[in-house]
């Protein structure tokens, strides 16, 4: 599925994080819009302010005397706690991380400062001291929290903190089983933990009455078969096939959205006090923000590795799926081919009617491109009016197929272009078949199917031409 990835000033302004830049004497010369919504401050109010300026008195002296000193011995400080003044006067608590760029000789120096609202932080921190105050029978469960904010710190995928919170509610609360549901951008429910219990959990739900509790309260608590059976036989009979007699739901929320639901499952009838009922709640207010952390990574990640003007692949993501390629390649001795795609005519369309008609035909021949390959090939931008393709399987008739494809496609008619204006493909194809050919390189593959390419251009454009490697 492709989906639309936004612009790098987007990503940058609306991250759920406030970002700045400062010069090294802490001048702030950045801001984003995010900071500036949690605070209050205008941008004017922030940029050309000293940074430090705008934390209280005790984190003024601290980041004075021993964070910057820091910052210039390690380079880069992560999560250092601070309470921010906001431009009302309320104060805010606040993580910083700091990265300090160091620039060649004759270049300004400069720091990176990213700003993470840890209100809710200091709120499950409040509530491990009122855990820890309990009587000796919380100890674990004391223990149990910090184990889990270890887990949640290794987390590097949504998985994983699916994974991590499905684990720490089993041992905290010597659950029988715990499935993790996570809603992904379409708002589908997907199981990343306790998959065998998707099927059973979605009859459930089927069969739950009106009256049984709902996830609307926030919370569902079923603390025998009783009280299932008084009210749905059918829902009784579920839980009773996968052997439990109790059961929780509570739902994760990143703000005022629900990202997911914890479910955990207990063989035999249960009562939940306020301190259990607590924990549910601190242990998913800590996956939300772990989950919220993970996912800004991921677009990052998604952002570096796909060209901002096509959505396609870009050249880092290229080289690392082709060379994972080649190397299911050589395990399978399957082949794989390499299209090589120049567009012929589009620095005329540059020079003569812009960028703007130069990057409608870019985002036109990309979109061709993609719905004319196979669902498993990898269409990428290597750069300038260049494509390649990725086709795991394919051999040379299978290539040639695709690549005729795409040249058809890329002939056709181009909606908005003025009249007199056209463009056509000069294509290359490489296919490497480990058993027929020698060991090859990624870069080796790429230009083979380059020099391919350049053999149609010569041979008057609009064609393919397979490289002999």
């Amino acid at each position: 599925m492709d989906v639309p990835l936004a612009s790098s000033d987007d990503l940058y302004d609306h991250a759920p994080c406030g970002l700045l830049l400062t010069t090294p004497d802490d001048l702030v010369l950045t801001v984003n819009a995010t900071f500036l919504e949690w605070t209050g401050y205008a941008e004017s109010d922030v940029v050309g302010r000293d940074f430090h300026q705008l934390l209280d008195p005790g984190s003024q002296v601290f980041y004075a005397t021993r964070y910057q000193a820091e910052l210039w011995a390690r380079e880069e400080i992560r999560e250092v706690a601070f309470t921010l003044i906001k431009a009302d006067g309320s104060a805010m608590p606040v993580l910083l991380n700091s990265v300090l760029e160091q620039a060649d000789v004759g270049e300004n120096s400069f720091v990176r400062l990213a700003v993470f609202d840890s209100t809710g932080r200091k709120d499950y921190e409040r509530e491990m001291l009122l855990a820890k105050r309990q009587a000796e029978v919380s100890e674990t469960s004391v223990r149990l929290l910090q184990e889990a904010s270890t887990r949640f710190l290794a987390a590097t995928t949504e998985t994983d903190v699916a994974v991590a919170l499905a684990e720490a509610a089993c041992e905290a609360f010597s659950a029988a089983d715990a499935a993790v549901v996570l809603y992904d951008a379409a708002g589908d429910a997907v199981f990343l933990a306790g998959a065998h219990l998707s099927e059973p959990l979605r009859e459930l739900n089927d069969a739950r009455s009106p009256q049984l509790p709902s996830l609307e309260d926030g919370m569902i608590i079923i603390s025998s078969l009783d009280e299932v059976y008084a009210d749905s036989s059918r829902a009784g009979d579920i839980l009773r096939s996968i052997r439990t007699e109790a059961l929780t739901a509570i739902r994760i929320v990143d703000g005022d959205t629900v990202v997911g639901v914890l479910v955990t499952t207990f063989g035999r009838p249960r009562e939940f006090d306020e301190y259990a009922i607590s924990l549910h709640h601190a242990f998913v207010r800590q996956a939300a923000l772990v989950l919220s952390r993970v996912r800004l990574q991921l677009a990052l990640r998604e952002m570096a590795m796909h060209d901002q003007l096509t959505g396609l692949a870009n050249r880092n993501l290229i080289d690392e799926r082709l060379t994972h390629s080649m190397a299911v390649s050589a395990r399978s001795e399957l082949p794989i081919a390499l299209i090589f795609v120049d567009l012929d005519g589009f620095k005329l369309i540059n020079d003569e009617l812009g960028h703007r008609a130069g990057d409608m035909v870019l985002q036109t021949v990309a979109e061709r491109m993609r719905s004319t390959v196979r669902e498993v090939d990898i269409v990428g931008r290597f750069g300038g009016d260049e494509f390649v393709v990725i086709c795991e399987g394919a051999d040379e008739t299978m290539a040639l197929s695709i690549a005729e494809r795409i040249l058809a496609e890329v002939r056709l008619p181009m909606p908005g272009l003025a009249e007199g204006f056209s463009i056509t493909a000069s294509v290359g194809v490489a296919v490497h078949v480990t058993r027929e050919t020698a060991a090859t390189t990624t870069d080796y593959l790429i230009r083979r199917a380059d020099a391919a390419m350049y053999e149609s251009k010569r041979g008057g454009s609009d064609r393919a031409t397979i490289a002999r490697l």
